[in-house]
């Protein structure tokens, strides 16, 4: 299980059965590509040396970037129109990565660090079996060893009645890296681009092992979601952006059926694999 994959089942467990066992194909989201593009851009940010990471040199990483992204995902040259219009439409677009991108500069100065490890691939199993997974955008380590989780968001700080639910993938990467070394992180660290806020928390044993039941109870809820095929739908104020409202019976739709054993049918390792790109998206979001 991933945070993305977690996320996707609260918030709705039709979605999760859409993306992860239908494997229904989505449009590609303005969003979701402007995110992955900032986050390109802020990681090879550090690969300047330290004087070099000024915010004019990080603007500067925008058009190569995006050709970068082009390249590896031609179906993102769908998310303009052609002619002016499109032309137009995709300056704004760079305006606001660019924006998002000089925003970063003022809520800390990236010549003073030296990160210990960027896009981490992290992975470990639980007693019970379940595997976690998933990618940290950083992670800083103090002289004393003390370990900051950090996390790139483009969207905007959420209201304090939902913080707990935007920590809750943040705590997800401490439980996995407190099992793989063996120390809690002393920080967590969400940087919200969209608006320059900054969201920290110090988390403890308690908080990590109360994650750790959370997880597992989600995962036994998607298993016996799997064993009587019911997925039900959960409307929410993201319904607004999902690509398969026509298939919800919130909305009047009739989802496909599930897939049958000899035809298709994923077993549960695969129903926590995260397909490569997805998390970045959807974490993001």
């Amino acid at each position: 299980m991933s945070p993305s994959r977690a996320g996707d089942f609260m918030t709705c467990p039709l979605l999760y059965r859409f993306r992860v066992i239908d494997r229904l194909p989505e449009r590609p989201s303005a969003a979701a590509a402007r995110g992955t593009l900032v986050h390109a851009v802020l990681e090879r940010l550090f690969d300047l040396p330290r004087a070099g990471r000024t915010a004019e040199a990080a603007v500067e990483m925008l058009a190569p970037e995006w050709e970068r992204l082009l390249e590896a995902e031609p179906e993102l040259a769908e998310l303009f129109a052609e002619g002016d219009a499109g032309e137009a439409e995709r300056a704004e677009w760079l305006g606001q990565a660019r924006r998002m991108v000089e925003r970063y500069f003022t809520l800390e100065d990236p010549r003073r660090l030296e990160p210990a490890e960027r896009e981490l691939f992290v992975e470990t199993v639980l007693e019970s079996g379940l595997k976690l997974r998933g990618y940290i955008d950083r992670v800083d380590v103090a002289p004393s060893g003390d370990v900051r989780i950090v996390d790139y968001k483009t969207g905007t700080a959420p209201r304090a009645d939902f913080e707990a639910r935007a920590l809750f993938q943040m705590k997800f990467y401490a439980l996995v890296l407190w099992r793989l070394r063996g120390r809690v992180p002393r920080l967590l660290q969400l940087m919200y681009l969209g608006n320059g806020e900054v969201l920290r928390y110090e988390p403890d044993e308690a908080d990590l092992r109360a994650t750790q039941r959370k997880v597992e109870a989600l995962w036994q809820a998607i298993r016996r979601a799997m064993d009587t095929g019911e997925w039900r739908p959960r409307r929410g104020r993201l319904c607004d952006w999902c690509d398969h409202r026509e298939l919800c019976p919130e909305f009047g739709g009739t989802p496909p059926p599930l897939p049958v054993a000899g035809g298709g049918e994923r077993s549960a390792a695969e129903l926590v694999e995260e397909p490569a790109g997805a998390a970045r998206e959807r974490d993001d979001l």
